[in-house]
């Protein structure tokens, strides 16, 4: 990555960072790789993709754009006085448990046949929960037995999702394309979400996302104020993000849709792997759509955490697909997409 993307000494940051670097790299092929890095402070995944649907709208020669940028910043600003009125337990000061240094990489697929076998274990009212609160809780409750945290430990999962829609007073305007994501804890103890049944998880993670509302984002932007940016704890937690509904597989800067588009690393969390993943728009080696999962583990780990998710599948006579080589994400920082043979981004 480093050849596609220059790594500016800094960046590894949000604050005194660039806000937004972009490097073009021709192939002799007559492709080219489009790479990138935005700030999170000027952007989320949502303005990530209004942005970059903008710069193909005007590279095809559009005279106006489909969707108009807004700057608006100042309709997320904390309070005047600040006014902290919810718990946001996922900024909690506590030491790093290190994964170890023997980490293994494997991508976890699901398509419709794979999630039709994740619903089937569900009771009839949670058999309509979206795929993302599914994945979130079967990938939650595995890779916690897959670690095999002391039973009486704390376990997060921490859900990044786009919170526009939550704001009703005023409402977020269309083309807002600043940072509006969510980032709640979803806790529970390693013994509890392992000893019950994936029905607890799921009861969990749709517990705490549906209740994210407009005064948890008002009351977070009050915690930042009061409590100086601080970091999210990575204590015992995994972080997940659904990028797959963004379309960056679907941008056109003139030469038609990329063969691959997304983030070209596929972990979030932190620096290092193993704490996080992005679920991706992806298929598999029959051709079928779905959602791929990168999971880093330590290599017994792994074995356990493989055999979690088989389990859920078995009963259908399935495996996890292994997605074809092209759907997969290489281990960068930054967005990278391939075009028609060549690379495109």
């Amino acid at each position: 990555m480093e050849e596609l993307l220059y790594d500016v000494p800094g960046y590894d940051g949000v604050l005194n960072a660039p806000l937004l670097l972009i490097q073009v790299t021709r192939l002799r092929c007559g492709g080219f790789i489009l790479t990138h890095r935005i700030n999170h402070a000027m952007s989320d995944g949502t303005g990530l993709a209004q942005f970059l649907t903008a710069v193909g709208e005007m590279a095809r020669g559009a005279q106006f754009l489909s969707v108009s940028p807004v700057w608006k910043r100042e309709l997320l600003s904390a309070r005047n006085p600040p006014q902290v009125t919810c718990v946001h337990r996922e900024y909690e000061q506590i030491p790093d448990i290190p994964l170890g240094d023997d980490l293994v990489y494997k991508p976890f697929f699901f398509g419709s046949t794979e999630l039709a076998a994740l619903r089937r274990h569900l009771p009839p009212h949670l058999k309509s929960s979206s795929t993302f609160e599914i994945l979130t809780a079967v990938i939650w409750r595995a890779r916690t037995i897959a670690l095999r945290i002391h039973p009486d430990d704390e376990v997060r999962v921490r859900i990044y999702f786009n919170a526009r829609h939550k704001f009703k007073n005023p409402p977020l305007p269309p083309g807002y394309y600043g940072n509006a994501i969510a980032t709640p804890n979803i806790i529970s103890t390693a013994n509890n979400l392992v000893r019950n049944g994936l029905d607890y998880a799921l009861e969990l993670v749709k517990g705490v996302k549906n209740g994210v509302d407009e005064e948890y984002m008002k009351s977070l932007a009050d915690f930042m104020v009061l409590n100086g940016k601080p970091r999210y704890t990575r204590a015992n937690t995994f972080s997940v993000s659904d990028v797959s509904r963004l379309n960056l597989n679907m941008l056109d800067f003139g030469w038609g849709p990329p063969v691959q588009g997304g983030p070209a690393r596929g972990w979030l969390g932190g620096p290092t792997p193993g704490y996080g993943s992005f679920y991706l728009a992806s298929k598999n080696s029959k051709g079928e759509r779905g959602i791929l999962v990168p999971i880093y583990l330590p290599y017994l780990a792994m074995e356990r955490f493989e055999k979690e998710i088989d389990g859920f599948l078995s009963d259908l006579g399935l495996e996890h697909t292994i997605p074809s080589p092209r759907s997969c994400v290489s281990n960068g920082s930054h967005l990278t997409m391939i075009n028609n043979g060549a690379i495109y981004a």
